[in-house]
């Protein structure tokens, strides 16, 4: 059995709570360089094409088969009721409130996220950030802040990318495979899904999932150390560390949303 020294546990609480706190700041002057990063939107148009480019053909391909299977589940156990009408319902609602945030989200933190982290700390590694600090340009400025706010702008598109081919999905096995009337499947969704509670509910997930997972990935990569493994282990902790923080922060906004 494994012994820890109580100076061996006070020295890795302080080192947590250190992270903590310089994340915390290094999240405030993101927020402070709002501004100035959109006056030099160049910079965030860039990294909008890098990070969409990475992540639009995945987020769209897993939404369309999101779709077919939950058009086959939802038909399926919608049949036993008598309400095989509704599955453009269930589909729609499922993948606009829940499934289209969350899993565009954790796929965005595996493709995208981990590019970000990968490139940031090569960046560290090759001493490029170490050469803008002696030439006095703020590595958060000209690095991290065009790459976070890019992130959280490309977020809720690439939800809304992934809930409408997970609809198309729905459709096509519904309607063209199954046999639902597809009337009964756009009148079901035209009158069932609430433009502000359900959709405006996704973008707000959305929008807050691209913030933390974003931050996650520049912070990792800022943070890394300067050594091959050292960028290794940054982005292993941007999947695991953006993955649990979008699953709890799901349920917590859930919560919060459906309790008003």
């Amino acid at each position: 059995m494994t012994w820890y020294r109580p100076a061996d546990v006070g020295f890795a609480v302080r080192s947590r709570l250190s992270d903590l706190g310089h994340g915390a700041r290094l999240f405030g002057r993101l927020f402070a360089l709002a501004g100035p990063s959109f006056r030099r939107f160049g910079l965030i148009r860039d990294q909008i094409h890098f990070l969409g480019n990475y992540s639009l053909v995945i987020v769209a391909v897993s939404g369309l088969f999101v779709g077919f299977v939950f058009g086959l589940q939802g038909y399926y156990t919608l049949q036993r009721y008598g309400s095989a009408e509704a599955l453009g319902l269930l589909v729609t609602l499922s993948l606009v409130r829940e499934l289209g945030p969350v899993v565009s989200a954790l796929l965005f933190a595996g493709r995208a996220g981990t590019a970000l982290t990968a490139e940031i700390g090569l960046m560290k590694a090759g001493e490029q950030i170490s050469v803008m600090e002696m030439m006095a340009v703020d590595p958060v400025r000209r690095i991290l802040a065009p790459r976070f706010w890019a992130g959280v702008i490309v977020m809720p598109l690439l939800a809304a990318v992934f809930s409408t081919t997970g609809i198309i999905g729905g459709w096509i096995v519904g309607v063209l495979m199954i046999g639902v009337d597809a009337g009964s499947f756009w009148s079901q969704i035209q009158g069932g899904v609430d433009v502000w509670r359900d959709v405006g509910n996704g973008v707000l997930k959305s929008l807050v999932f691209g913030i933390t997972v974003t931050f996650v990935a520049v912070f990792q990569g800022f943070e890394a150390q300067a050594t091959p493994e050292g960028v290794s282990r940054a982005t292993t902790r941007t999947v695991v560390v953006a993955s649990l923080a979008v699953l709890g922060l799901d349920f917590i906004l859930t919560a919060m949303m459906f309790s008003l």
